[in-house]
């Protein structure tokens, strides 16, 4: 069935007797009213917010990486226009994502890395690879603009830190060339040190902020998105949290729910040359405070892929689609020379409701990335979002309940 059929079909059964048909966890009725009444004014919603749910584990009380106790989001967004000739359109930003409590210098992560596809940026892998720390906050940003976050962030700590003498931070990126003017050069130390300073718990927002600012999803706007389950294991319930920066994917392939909703909506309009690829890369964080060694963090890191395949995405060869996991369940105190320290770690033979938790979120995190994102004009045109309305319809006419079974 076409895309103009199936929208037909879609708003046939909105208008008729079956309007209660279910989608997501809730009966269409069920959806609150100013829900309904917001999405024709461009309000923008997270996925649950629209009654959809993905998997079968619970979130946690922000649904969001900042659940995980400690772990704080900050954000710098630069939306400007300037006089002359280009480059004169600012559409960027930088995401800082914070551990611990405690500065990571004193008290590192065990982490893990993966390489989806590996045309991007993430400093400092090898050393998490080789050593299995992460020993530095996060940064997210775009393409060009990875030298200034991470020689700023080694700034902070030789000012908090003089003993400093070797850090290698973690700063990705992902490229927001088609409405960012990237030769601009936009972001400058003080807007990194002040992305620190934000960084905070509760609810980040999403979509258009932060490094995600000039992002796109799917051929719409993408950007930031966050998401977090709550996996029990003897008696605890731990949490983990994923973090995105979404730029991929190309405008037929997206899904939400096993729904193929991009072969269903009306294409969008293209921005620039290349419409019909991958739109180019996809940042992955993710934290947990349960306790992991750091192959069990990259096994986690590698399940995100699996959540990034579920929306649609194949990690093309253009994209940078690169995953980083950290665990804080573990104290690894820098300067410490004991001869021996002690680590905790959930079993292997029970490891498999983590990587449920992470598959799950990663693909909620991902559809926030966008269900939250606004339409923006920039360097190439428009990016429009993607339209809630339509979505919300095409999943109400497959019938899809939250374990996505008919």
């Amino acid at each position: 069935m076409g895309r103009r059929k199936v929208l037909k079909a879609a708003t046939a059964v909105t208008a008729g007797a079956a309007a209660a048909v279910p989608f997501g966890a809730a009966e269409a009725s069920e959806v609150p009213p100013e829900v309904r009444e917001g999405i024709p004014r461009g309000r923008r919603y997270r996925l649950r917010e629209l009654g959809i749910v993905l998997g079968e584990l619970p979130p946690g009380r922000h649904n969001a990486i900042t659940d995980v106790p400690g772990v704080k989001v900050g954000y710098q967004t630069l939306i400007f226009d300037r006089p002359g000739p280009p480059p004169n359109m600012a559409r960027t930003g930088v995401t800082i994502i914070v551990p611990r409590d405690e500065p990571l210098w004193r008290n590192y992560c065990y982490a893990g890395v993966h390489s989806h596809n590996g045309n991007g940026e993430l400093t400092g892998a090898h050393w998490i690879t080789e050593s299995g720390w992460l020993t530095s906050n996060i940064g997210i940003t775009n393409t060009h603009q990875v030298g200034i976050v991470r020689d700023t962030l080694v700034k902070l700590e030789a000012e908090q830190n003089e003993d400093l003498l070797w850090r290698l931070p973690v700063v990705a990126e992902t490229w927001d060339g088609p409405l960012n003017q990237l030769n601009g050069f936009w972001i400058t130390e003080e807007h990194v040190r002040r992305a620190v300073a934000d960084a905070k718990g509760g609810l980040p927002a999403e979509g258009n902020v932060g490094g995600g600012t000039g992002m796109s999803f799917f051929g719409y706007k993408g950007g930031s998105g966050t998401s977090s389950r709550v996996v029990p294991y003897r008696g605890t319930g731990y949490t983990v949290g994923v973090f995105v920066q979404s730029n991929f994917g190309r405008p037929r392939d997206l899904r939400v729910n096993g729904a193929p909703v991009g072969a269903e909506l009306p294409p969008p309009p293209p921005l620039g040359p290349g419409a019909d690829k991958s739109q180019g890369s996809c940042i992955i964080i993710v934290a947990t405070d349960a306790p992991m060694l750091p192959g069990q963090c990259r096994r986690l890191a590698e399940r995100a892929g699996i959540g990034l395949g579920l929306v649609g995405g194949v990690a093309s060869n253009g994209d940078g689609d690169i995953y980083l996991a950290f665990s804080t369940g573990n104290d690894v105190r820098a300067g410490e020379t004991a001869p021996l320290r002690d680590a905790k770690a959930v079993d292997n033979d029970e490891i498999d409701p983590f990587f449920h938790a992470v598959v799950e979120a990663t693909q909620e995190a991902l559809l926030n990335s966008a269900t939250k994102a606004e339409r923006m004009t920039g360097n190439w045109g428009t990016r429009e979002a993607l339209p809630l309305d339509k979505l919300v319809e095409i999943l109400k006419w497959h019938r899809l309940y939250p374990n996505g079974r008919e």
